[in-house]
């Protein structure tokens, strides 16, 4: 199972804080304990949310907001993308978030199956096949 560990951003990252040597230094030591376990898919900070824009969307209307956004608890910070057994493993992981506050999120990510029948074998072909090309960018992204 794949879950989303979405960091909840607070005043400091809103503000454009970055984290300490020190800070980076622990989370850096954590991320290689998911790596070597192999629970680590992806995982990235995120730019305070002035820097960033929100699309809202109603039939043909497209809105667009430009930030910062004031409710800063709806906001994410950055995120992990882990797979592990289950919500509990999951959940394990993130108590070991070597954070003094803040608060993280935990989400399922779908797969496959979780769709069921409406999930033609042409629309699985279709994401499989969008997925090979997300991997063909990277590695020409890496040369």
């Amino acid at each position: 199972m794949r879950f989303i560990v979405m960091v909840k951003a607070n005043k400091d990252s809103e503000a454009g804080i970055l984290p300490t040597q020190e800070m980076l230094a622990e989370m850096g030591k954590f991320n290689d304990e998911l790596v070597k376990a192999g629970v680590m898919l992806a995982g990235e900070g995120l730019q305070d949310s002035s820097k960033g824009a929100r699309i809202t969307y109603s039939g043909n209307k497209r809105t667009v907001r430009d930030g910062p956004f004031t409710e800063t608890k709806e906001l994410v910070a950055g995120f992990w993308i882990w797979q592990v057994k289950n919500k509990a493993e999951a959940i394990e992981w993130a108590k070991r978030i070597p954070f003094q506050e803040g608060e993280v999120e935990i989400r399922q990510v779908f797969e496959e199956e979780d769709f069921g029948k409406e999930f033609t074998p042409e629309l699985r072909e279709q994401e499989r096949r969008q997925r090979a090309a997300i991997q063909q960018h990277k590695q020409r992204a890496r040369k």
